[in-house]
């Protein structure tokens, strides 16, 4: 494709591609120099040489343009007193200035390269810092380890250079330009836009300034400039094989005393070499050495130290892990294992400031992802601050290190490889990725370097390729954008589906046919409520060892911490500031929710990929089997904890400390209970429970952290007590109201609808509407590409119900009502047969059937398409002009007394369920509340509901309320918002409560999927176009007189009358 580039007759520096840098040091590693081995060995920055961070309150001026700035801006007298204060590190939309945009793939400005708008928000920062006498003697660097997007530096009225590449570091050299013991002023220019910017495109916030730390570090002249560690493996996978390569700042001689510690700190050994010119190497052979894997991160320390004529320079500390990293076939291994990642996206992201997050940040999330089981990071989609790596090298956690690189608003153009296969851009490409290889090429943690993100392919991607390589052979390269294998070594895909039957590549094309490892560098996007068929997915990983797992995108929401006039807390995402085009709420995306809290899709991944998997052998005996799903790490680092549950009541417990079973093997345990001992109790359900946690306090969990669980269903039962109901019941009809009356309660039906309008017990209004048949849920996210489809063609949400006839029979005992009616939406030819089916018994009970039957128009009409998406009406299922395939759910709603907002239940939980997300949900009884079941989404959506229940008691604080339970099951669910309220509402402040609960009983609610991004609802797992039937009794009760479990178990018998 030919494309007529614009051109500006001078070409601004920030502009200029061909300029990658000026001034700027060459990239190296990441490390601390001390100027002893005791401090060396407590690894802080108060102990190196010289050390002061520039971090805090700089004096700030905003400006359109570059052009704008005062003459004489950087000179050290410039008059601040008129400047406005910011905080750095911070992104200045977040302290009040430029505006707050994000979208996931436009370019916020014409499409030019490498040319950016003449309006260029830019930010001057200036402050003055005190260099201390520890500076005197040093060379004297200043380290800015992350600005957006490009920047000039000036110190005390020097120009020091530029540099662009925002979350890259760059270090000057500004020695000759400080002033030692005195006060020194600093003046750093910032643009938003670049040249750079058309490698930023990320899925983020826009966010500019300086974010990241600002670093005065002061090092000996003559001493280690930079160096490489390779710590790899012999071929058996037995001896740790130690390279360092070691670069001076001077041509001096020096002797480097290299000292390898174990992690308890004994030598290992010990050997001094003399340097060759510049250079410093050193090999040894590590006999029996110790692994590093994310499962057992096994570091040894390293000491470096730097003499001259017996006089010490500096020491060096250096973590070091000895792992193996290589292809093998159509799978890589580590330390000779086909690993899997069981990986997340992660972004930085702080809901108050953007960008900018603290170590102490970086270390919750990690410790967070280990006590959920997840093992590996990629750096989506640009490197971290330092300091993640060093916790992951730590705490043990897998990583792809991703260039800062991505181009996604070309794939819109039509040219998507615009500048990818532009030579002229080369430059742009390598050198992001040789300073992201050369800060983190120490890191045993890494095992891939990412080329970047969604930004097609072309010759640019060769050469940083080859470039990778021939920096670093002991890793692979990663890019998705490669799709043919041509320079890749792992295929890599995102969003890949598990069935659709109009696409042409899925998960099984993969397993089929290539001849690559494969891993999901994306996928089951977690947008809101989701994502489903995680475990589908996991299955998949496991029974192919090509396929060597995958990252969920992504970890965190993106929400930003915003409050009402009135002071509550809610959090906004695109468009809620004016930006535009946005991507909305495609932001809110994460396993996370922006308070930290674990969303149901956090604790579902959790339990998919859990280190245990149990299955049975022989209940009766107590039998069961452990499979290992650890790749390294041994089990008996657990305990097994059981109990044999009847309902809600423990009636046996014990625990157990795990044999040793190693990684990917399995053992069978036997649990040591007589089940033959058990006198059940009628209608009573029995399960084991097993849970898997930590023996041992570690890194990242307490002793007794729950990392795994298992759950049976024991033969343990006896069929529940029988009941006959009795007694008398008065009916009456007033006008259009029929009314049974019992000794305490009365039912209430409206005989122009059919429905029940009141249940009244001890002069309580227990339901003020009673059962009504829905197809409907609030859209959740993950709805986002049928909403329409849902709305506009099926019009789903605009239900009517027509009643059809209504008969009743009574004999002074029981009232018999049918109802029969169709139930459809606005504008549809199809609808439900729908029959209501009541009986009211003289004990208050009311025992409630509802059937369905597909009728209407149900084939092709012929009707062409009237709202967006052809994928889309696939997603339903048929033609345009039929009755949808897929509803988002089949059940009934009732409104219950707002007072009645304890619930307990039993079935799956604690936390909601659904048919493609429930493996974390155990069978028991739970107790909660109607807003504690509430999942409060930062986009208000469908939640909460609870599958396989057997039966679901609401009651006030007094004890009364009612029982609704069932010989089979049901889902169910109680909230304060009725389905329209959560899908008005945008955001959680909006939503205002209703004057009762909304109770729900479904036949089946639509799975989840993540067709937000990816795969949509399985069809197995669909709440499909198809005959149903709901059963379950209510009973209004007072639980001083009979516990809700107790009215549950009851079997409601009819004798003759």
């Amino acid at each position: 494709m030919n494309v007529k580039k614009a051109r500006r007759s001078t070409m601004k520096i920030w502009e200029n591609h061909q300029v990658d840098g000026i001034n700027r040091m060459p990239a190296r590693a990441h490390f601390l120099t001390f100027p002893d081995r005791e401090k060396a060995l407590l690894r802080s920055n108060r102990y190196t040489h010289a050390f002061k961070n520039l971090n805090g309150v700089w004096k700030f001026m905003f400006l359109d343009a570059p052009e704008y700035s005062p003459e004489g801006f950087y000179e050290s007298g410039f008059d601040t007193t008129s400047m406005d204060d910011i905080t750095v590190p911070g992104n200045w939309q977040l302290q009040g200035y430029g505006k707050m945009h994000y979208s996931d793939q436009w370019y916020n400005f014409p499409i030019n390269p490498p040319y950016v708008p003449t309006e260029n928000p830019t930010g001057i920062y200036k402050r003055t810092f005190y260099v201390e006498n520890s500076f005197a003697g040093k060379q004297i660097i200043i380290r800015f380890c992350g600005v957006d997007s490009a920047y000039h530096l000036w110190i005390n009225g020097q120009e020091v250079g530029y540099s662009k590449g925002a979350r890259n570091e760059a270090e000057f050299d500004i020695t000759d330009l400080v002033r030692v013991g005195e006060e020194n002023d600093i003046t750093v220019r910032v643009y938003q836009w670049s040249d750079g910017t058309y490698l930023e495109d990320q899925d983020m916030w826009w966010e500019s300034g300086i974010f990241r730390d600002v670093e005065l570090i002061g090092v000996p002249k003559n001493g280690i400039n930079d160096y490489k560690v390779e710590a790899d493996l012999d071929d058996t996978y037995t001896d740790g094989m130690l390279c360092v390569k070691a670069a001076l700042r001077r041509a001096e001689p020096v002797q480097v005393t290299f000292e390898l510690l174990d992690a308890k700190g004994a030598l290992v050994l010990k050997e001094t070499v003399s340097s060759e010119g510049m250079e410093v190497n050193f090999k040894a052979v590590v006999k029996g050495v110790k692994h590093w894997t994310a499962e057992t991160p096994y570091l040894y320390k390293m000491l470096m130290t730097v003499e001259k004529d017996g006089e010490v320079l500096e020491v060096i500390p250096q973590n070091v892990g000895f792992r193996n990293i290589r292809l093998n076939g159509d799978s890589f291994l580590v330390n000779g294992v086909a690993i899997k990642f069981k990986g997340m996206n992660r972004h930085d992201y702080n809901p108050r400031n953007g960008r900018v997050v603290a170590k102490e940040e970086i270390e919750k999330d990690i410790i967070l992802m280990k006590q959920f089981n997840v093992n590996a990071i990629r750096t989506c989609h640009y490197p971290d601050s330092y300091y993640l790596y060093d916790l992951c090298d730590q705490y043990g956690m897998y990583v792809i290190d991703e260039t800062d690189l991505e181009c996604h608003g070309f794939e819109l153009t039509g040219n998507y490889s615009w500048i990818s296969d532009d030579p002229a851009w080369e430059l742009a490409y390598v050198s992001r990725m040789v300073r992201m290889i050369e800060r983190d090429k120490n890191y045993p943690c890494i095992l891939m370097w990412s080329l970047g993100n969604e930004s097609s392919s072309g010759c640019n991607f060769f050469k940083m390729t080859e470039v990778a390589h021939k920096m670093d052979s002991t890793r692979l390269v990663h890019y998705e954008g490669d799709f043919d294998m041509e320079y890749a070594d792992v295929y890599s895909t995102m969003y890949t589906w598990l069935e659709n039957p109009a696409k042409p590549f899925l998960m099984k094309d993969i397993i089929e046919n290539s001849k690559h490892p494969h891993l999901l560098c994306e996928y089951c996007h977690a947008m809101g409520n989701g994502p489903g068929n995680l475990k589908e997915y996991q299955d998949l990983f496991y029974a192919h060892d090509k396929l060597q797992g995958g990252f969920i995108w992504e970890w965190f929401d993106h929400g930003i911490k915003s409050y009402t006039e009135d002071g509550e807390k809610y959090y906004r995402y695109g468009g809620d500031f004016g930006d535009d085009p946005s991507n909305k709420d495609f932001c809110i995306d994460g396993m996370l929710m922006p308070d930290r809290t674990p969303s149901p899709g956090l604790y579902e991944y959790k339990k998919v990929v859990e280190p245990i998997t149990t299955t049975e052998v022989d209940l009766e005996k107590g039998i069961i089997c452990l499979l290992s799903r650890y790749d390294f790490a041994d089990l008996d680092q657990f305990r097994m904890v059981y109990n044999i549950m009847e309902d809600d009541v423990m009636i046996f417990s014990g625990s157990m400390d795990l044999p040793s079973i190693p990684a990917r093997t399995s053992k069978e345990l036997t649990i040591p209970y007589d089940l033959s001992s058990i006198q059940p109790v009628p209608g009573a359900e029995y399960y084991v429970n097993i849970s898997y946690q930590l023996k041992e306090t570690t890194p990242y969990a307490p002793a007794g952290h729950e990392l795994a669980t298992a759950q049976f269903k024991l033969p343990v039962y006896k069929e529940g007590i029988e009941c006959i109901p009795e007694g008398t019941l008065k009916v009456t009809k007033n006008h259009t109201t029929l009314r049974a009356e019992g000794a305490n309660f009365y039912v209430d039906f409206d005989l122009v609808r059919g429905n029940i309008i009141g249940v009244v017990r001890d002069g309580m209004e227990i339901m003020s509407k009673g059962p009504r048949l829905t197809l409907w849920r609030a859209p959740i996210s993950n709805d986002m590409e049928i909403i329409d489809q849902l709305k506009k063609v099926y019009f789903l949400h605009l239900e009517h119900e027509v009643v059809m006839d209504i008969h009743y029979e009574e004999d002074g005992h029981f009232l018999k009502m049918t109802v029969k009616t169709i139930n459809g939406t606005t504008n549809s030819a199809w609808h439900f047969d729908t029959t209501y089916e009541y009986v009211v018994c003289p004990t208050g009970d009311v025992l409630i059937r509802v059937s369905g039957i597909p009728a209407g128009k149900l084939e092709d009409t012929g009707a062409t398409m009237s709202a967006n998406g052809s994928s889309a009406n696939m997603a339903m299922g048929g033609k345009l002009g039929c009755a949808p395939d897929m509803f988002p759910r089949i059940g009934v709603t009732m409104h219950l007394d707002e007072s009645m907002e304890n619930v307990r239940y039993f079935g799956r939980g604690p936390r909601e369920n659904y048919s493609d997300s429930k493996e974390t949900g155990l069978m028991g009884v739970y107790e909660n509340t109607v807003d504690g079941l509430f999942t409060n989404y930062v986009v208000p959506q469908a939640n909460g509901n609870h599958m396989d229940c057997k039966w679901v008691s609401l009651t006030n604080d007094r004890g009364m309320g009612l029982v609704a339970s069932t010989e089979d099951s049901f889902n169910f669910s109680a909230s304060f918002y009725e389905e329209k309220d959560l899908d008005v509402a945008k955001h959680t402040c909006d939503l205002v409560k209703r004057d009762y609960v909304v109770f729900s009983i479904d036949y089946k609610q639509n799975a989840l999927g993540s067709y937000s991004c990816g795969q949509w609802q399985l069809d197995k797992y669909r709440a499909k176009n198809e005959p149903f039937t709901i059963n379950f009794r209510v009973t209004p009760f007072n639980n001083k007189e009979m516990s809700d479990k107790q009215i549950a178990h009851e079997r409601l018998r009819f004798g003759q009358r």
